[in-house]
């Protein structure tokens, strides 16, 4: 199927950069938001990214120009009435999401392709909320996204074929590299990553060694780009401690299960660097 117009629901953090690399790459692309001070918030957003971009020389004004054309915002589902993909980035809860795909099956025509950015909740049981199960798949993107090349495809227990070569070749039209993983909690990357930052939170938590230390030791002696506490104040705390519970609740091995150390930050607010505090402090920088 040839993708032409692309939805994407939600606009923040991830929303708006989602829905910015595929405006970006041609396609007509509508982004909703629950109300228009939110959208405005993740419109700005699109915005400050593309002038950046201009200013540094990665892009025309143009370019930028053209890409905010092609972008469509929106308060209402009925909008996605005529989408051939498309791409929710709501908040990491079923109840919710399963909202969303009802709304989705209803509006959207019968060969659209309904997607889904979660980091780690089953494909499978989101599908269950449509009458298209065949046609619901997984295209989780990274944070930064129209930096991070990587777009983890997930395929649920009725995904077919035709559903993932489509996916795929949308995702390489936005110069994405993509990986395949099975409808399992965490699918590839948090599968590997969120264990190997538990190991290293519990390690600050005996004494092994410093934050910087470990931090400097990880990208020294293994050429990481970025230490697990700086990775882990990246992606949020809150994000991590989340998705750790879910995995431990699934295969309640020790490796996934949340330190206290992690559990008390969360609970004293520091997420890290999008609440100024983390492991690290933003605050003075």
């Amino acid at each position: 199927m040839d993708i032409r117009k692309v939805g994407v629901v939600g606009c923040g953090l991830m929303g708006s950069g989602i829905a910015q690399c595929f405006a970006q790459k041609g396609f007509a692309v509508v982004v909703r938001e629950v109300n228009q001070e939110l959208l405005d918030r993740g419109i700005g957003k699109i915005r400050d990214f593309l002038k950046g971009g201009v200013a540094k020389g990665k892009l025309t004004q143009q370019d930028a120009d053209a890409t905010l054309g092609r972008l469509q915002g929106t308060t209402k589902f009925e909008d996605f009435r005529d989408c051939d993909l498309v791409v929710e980035a709501v908040i990491e809860n079923m109840d919710e999401k399963k909202k969303v795909y009802a709304a989705l099956d209803e509006i959207t025509p019968k060969h659209a392709i309904l997607a889904s950015n979660t980091s780690s909740l089953s494909l499978t049981t989101i599908a269950t909320a449509t009458k298209r199960p065949s046609q619901v798949i997984g295209m989780h993107f990274f944070n930064p996204v129209p930096i991070m090349p990587l777009v983890e495809i997930v395929m649920g227990f009725q995904t077919s074929t035709e559903t993932l070569d489509t996916v795929r070749a949308a995702s390489e039209k936005l110069g994405k590299q993509t990986v395949v993983a099975k409808d399992r909690p965490g699918f590839l990357v948090n599968l590997f990553l969120i264990p190997y930052l538990m190991d290293c939170i519990r390690a600050l938590d005996a004494g092994v060694g410093s934050k910087e230390d470990i931090d400097k030791a990880m990208k020294l002696g293994c050429n990481h780009p970025m230490g697990p506490f700086e990775l882990a104040d990246f992606v949020g705390l809150d994000t991590s401690l989340y998705i750790a519970d879910i995995l431990f609740e699934e295969y309640r091995e020790p490796r996934y299960a949340a330190p206290p150390l992690l559990r008390r930050m969360v609970a004293a607010g520091y997420h890290g660097k999008k609440t100024g505090k983390g492991f690290y402090d933003y605050t003075k920088k």
